[in-house]
């Protein structure tokens, strides 16, 4: 890799830590932060940022499974924090000229309370006494009508967004305080789900998670039929595993982790600058020798489909100082599994004007010369190039 690993970003226009991030085609919205109001829509063509209203310290993309809504519109769903609060918005880009249209006209682009059916406001929050502060979710269940919330100390819940109700309350098996974490879908099956059949012969749907925090590593399987949750023990890196505050972003059937605080205080207290890798497919974990610019905590990552990069936005050094700092990194920087896929294009294009007419030698040289153009630095494994071969053949 080489030393163009992060590329620095336009500043952010607040200083910003415990941010939350969504992605809306080229924009990736930037959603508070902790004592900030203040959110922005960051544009990854433009490299300029545009001022929107919300707050919040999880924020998720509903799922619309009504195919003939607008696909230029969004709708966010802002909840928990240490004063819980429950917001909704439906978001259309305020870089066009449609949101300055309709804005006033039907609420676009502002917070306003989340309501039931009959118009009364929702509170996702168990009780006054709950702490959702570090609270992490994530959107799942057959019809994309479930919120699963991971939060303080060891609890996990499932809110049905359809009734508005809480269906599931659980406690994880851990013995470490649970907020400020790694929660994500298991997308080694589409989007997470699973589809298995019983001895009856009856579709079950089963929803898989992964959740990380200090030494705790679980993958959690929810079974929407019967309503149950089922844990499993992981392995975490002894490098991370008194650390949580991460930012972390999964990638196909990886997890990178970046930073980290292990929450101590004085002299025994440690900010990360490392980046930690774990394969879902291979529970395996990789520590990479490139690191952040700096130490980092509280900070938040997230994929830019498009581009194929990762921003990292925001957070706290390694002297507790908040930053504005917005960089990116490549996703094939992190990982190989990208570089593969590019390869498979690349010969597909080669099929198309007789690729057996060129000898593996030549493929080789191909490949070689394609390594260099891109300066890849890390290692190339032999089996790519046998993948390439039987692809060709």
């Amino acid at each position: 890799m080489s030393d163009q690993t992060f590329q620095t970003l336009k500043n952010l226009p607040n200083l910003l830590y415990q941010s939350q991030c969504v992605l809306h085609k080229h924009e990736v919205l930037i959603c508070g932060g902790k004592d900030k109001k203040n959110c922005y829509s960051y544009h990854t063509l433009k490299n300029e940022y545009n001022h929107l209203e919300l707050r919040g310290h999880c924020v998720v993309k509903l799922v619309d499974n009504n195919n003939n809504k607008d696909i230029n519109e969004i709708t966010l769903l802002s909840f928990g924090g240490l004063i819980k609060h429950t917001l909704v918005m439906k978001y259309v880009s305020v870089w066009s000229n449609i949101s300055k249209k309709i804005k006033k006209l039907n609420n676009y682009n502002q917070w306003v309370p989340f309501t039931d059916n009959q118009n009364q406001p929702i509170i996702i929050g168990r009780d006054e006494y709950h702490n959702y502060q570090g609270v992490r979710a994530v959107i799942g269940g057959s019809n994309n009508h479930l919120l699963f919330i991971t939060c303080y100390s060891n609890n996990i819940s499932v809110f049905n967004l359809n009734t508005f109700q809480f269906i599931k309350h659980d406690t994880l098996p851990t013995d470490d305080d649970i907020f400020y974490h790694c929660f994500v879908s298991n997308l080694e099956n589409e989007q997470g789900q699973e589809m298995t059949k019983t001895n009856k012969g009856e579709n079950k749907q089963n929803y898989q998670m992964l959740l990380f925090c200090k030494k705790t590593g679980l993958s959690i399987k929810y079974d929407e039929d019967n309503n149950a949750f089922q844990f499993h023990q992981l392995p975490v890196c002894s490098d991370i595993a008194s650390f949580f505050c991460y930012a972390y972003v999964c990638i196909n059937d990886i997890i990178l982790f970046f930073g980290g605080w292990n929450s101590k205080y004085g002299f025994d207290s440690v900010i990360l600058k490392s980046v930690q890798k774990y394969s879902i497919r291979d529970n395996k974990w990789t520590a990479f020798q490139k690191t952040l610019p700096s130490s980092l905590y509280h900070s938040v990552a997230i994929l830019n489909e498009d581009d194929n990069h990762i921003h990292i936005i925001g957070g706290n050094d390694d002297e507790n100082t908040t930053i504005s700092t917005h960089m990116k990194t490549k996703v094939r920087a992190w990982d190989p599994s990208q570089l593969v896929m590019i390869c498979l294009f690349i010969f597909i294009y080669f099929d198309e004007i007789q690729i057996n007419l060129i000898s593996k030698n030549e493929i080789e040289f191909i490949v070689r010369h394609w390594i260099r153009t891109l300066q890849i630095k890390f290692g190339w494994i032999n089996d790519f190039n046998k993948i390439i071969m039987k692809y060709s053949r």
